[in-house]
């Protein structure tokens, strides 16, 4: 695992050697006419909107004190909070190498345990502060103990399939006990000696004999399952993450009964030492508490968990602004920062919107892409909420635009820009390869660049709608540069991820000039744009930015 500091220090010294000599050209048209004075001062950015105080919660799982333990995969946090007040009380990170935890569990001896699921490992973190870890295999979600302490269980999620009995200490290795579930999630032991699971695939809840892998089907008819939690009454409370309702079984009788509707998007949940049930959103960072009347509290708000690309397209009002925010797509409103709308990615939906990391325009409409899930990239209409054209077939898109017609994308795994032919969507071509992390896209009529992470480098793929040969280096040195757009005088933004600034360049010459600094932005995780830092420009001239590290949306204003 290599984290994207030490990944652009590595792939930027091999890239550089491959550039050496080529020098950079002043081959952009001249700048567009627009509303920038010509000596650009440095911009104040201006709070919009912001969001949730977590990036996401996943696991949740109260300790022997009834504190509240929340597993924040993007944030490769876990958070301790006060159920009462949703107030944080401490935060196991950096310093304990916590990296992707997607679920947690609690040993006998009060031992923390955590899957971090893209490595696959598993972690334990003793009370003394000793750390342990086993890898399993990529995709290890959902985690939890036998009622007595002693047996410890892992299914893996999306990158596999499989269920798995570990040794509690981590040494001996681990033991399969079933493949091919259909995605087994966030599981809990029965009080009948069984382990009970939702499987996302089906929309069942399955019973579990860990000892032969027998499976039996004990509720069904479920959209999204993706956690139970059983109860001292033989109650299995299931949370189904698409349709946000809360449900329970009576594993006696086989009745179910819905108790609680919440939004889509929900992850786990959690019961405290006094029955008390509390559930988790992967979509919004929110918990709530679901009351014996099926009434519910909120114990920490929700919002937007790890804000990336973000987009402009007019409104009735003028202009609107939309945030791809990993599980969701949010609209904004640029004069209020009022949330409009939110349209949210459901696993186990078909046809809904992928997991956006970035968002362009697209006249009215909204090109959106995500290396996380699927490695799609769509057209959507934000009117009517529906996917007019899915691109499929990328292993990590990065980023997408509209282009002369066309979409061209940025992929990580052939490290180039890929065009895709508007008219036969199959027909696609690389125009720049080579490259160490193409991230940032941008274009007038008939010139194209692209930013590369790696390199430090924004480069120009189109000229005067031709494809060069080589892309041609525009501007280097930057730290990182992620998020490019073109502003209103045909100069070009970046946002510089490590640098934790918004620069502007002359594409003519290559000048740079700082527009803003110290921005809250680059989260780290395992793999190169672990949440992609985005720039837009506006009709009116307003330039928005994403700020990952505190879920937040900046406008700067001339």
């Amino acid at each position: 695992m290599m984290p994207r500091s030490k990944y652009s220090a590595w792939v930027r010294g091999l890239l550089t050697l491959l550039l050496l000599g080529v020098v950079i050209a002043g081959c952009g048209s001249a700048p567009r006419p627009g509303s920038r004075p010509p000596d650009q001062p440095r911009l104040t950015p201006t709070l919009l909107a912001s969001g949730s105080a977590a990036h996401g919660a996943n696991g949740i799982l109260f300790d022997a004190s009834d504190q509240l333990h929340v597993a924040c995969v993007l944030g490769d946090e876990i958070l301790v909070i006060d159920p009462e007040t949703g107030s944080l009380l401490s935060t196991i990170g950096a310093n304990q190498k916590v990296q992707g935890p997607d679920d947690i569990a609690f040993g006998p001896d009060g031992s923390l345990y955590w899957t971090a699921f893209s490595s696959g490992e598993v972690v334990r973190l003793m009370p003394d502060g000793t750390r342990t870890a086993q890898d399993v295999a990529r995709g290890a979600n959902a985690i939890t103990f036998s009622h007595d302490g002693r047996r410890l269980f892992v299914a893996l999620d999306f990158m596999g399939d499989a269920l798995y009995e570990l040794d509690p200490a981590l040494v001996d290795p681990p033991r399969l006990i079933a493949e091919n579930l259909g995605f087994l999630n966030a599981m809990d032991w029965g009080p009948d000696g069984f382990l009970y699971g939702p499987i996302l695939r089906t929309g069942e809840i399955v019973r579990i004999n860990v000892d032969t892998g027998e499976t039996a089907t004990v509720g069904d008819g479920f959209t999204a399952p993706v956690a139970v939690k059983s109860d001292a009454k033989g109650r299995l409370y299931v949370a189904d993450h698409a349709t946000g309702k809360v449900s329970w079984i009576d594993l006696r009788t086989g009745y179910k009964a819905e108790i609680a509707q919440l939004e889509p998007g929900l992850d786990n949940l959690a019961l405290d030492s006094r029955g008390r049930l509390f559930v988790s959103s992967a979509s919004d960072g929110s918990i709530h508490e679901v009351l014996s009347d099926g009434t519910v509290r909120t114990v920490s708000p929700g919002g937007m968990i790890a804000p990336g690309g973000v987009a402009v397209i007019p409104h009735r009002d003028g202009e609107t602004v939309f945030v791809a925010d990993v599980w969701s797509l949010r609209e904004f409103d640029p004069s209020t920062g009022d949330e409009r709308s939110v349209e949210r990615h459901l696993l186990g939906v078909d046809g809904c919107i992928t997991a956006p990391f970035t968002v362009s325009g697209d006249g009215n409409n909204l090109i959106v892409s995500s290396w996380f899930m699927d490695g799609t990239v769509q057209v959507f209409d934000p009117e009517t909420g529906e996917v007019l054209e899915e691109l499929d077939g990328f292993e990590s898109p990065l980023n997408a635009i509209r282009f002369q017609g066309d979409i061209v994308v940025a992929d990580l795994e052939s490290r180039s820009v890929v065009r895709v032919d508007s008219d036969d969507p199959t027909r696609r071509r690389p125009i720049a390869q080579g490259l160490g992390v193409p991230v940032g896209l941008a274009a007038t009529d008939n010139d194209l660049w692209v930013s590369d992470a790696a390199t430090g480098m924004v480069l120009k793929i189109v000229a005067d709608g031709q494809t060069l040969d080589r892309p041609v280096p525009v501007a280097n040195g930057l730290t990182y540069p992620e998020g490019l757009a073109v502003d209103l005088d045909g100069s070009l933004l970046v946002v510089e991820g490590e640098a934790k600034r918004l620069t502007r360049i002359d594409p003519a010459t290559g000048s740079k000039t700082t527009v803003a600094e110290g921005l809250d932005i680059c989260l780290q995780g395992d793999h190169p744009i672990w949440v992609f830092n985005g720039v837009a420009v506006g009709p009116s001239g307003a330039i928005y930015v994403t700020c990952d590290v505190t879920n937040s949306l900046y406008v700067l204003e001339p």
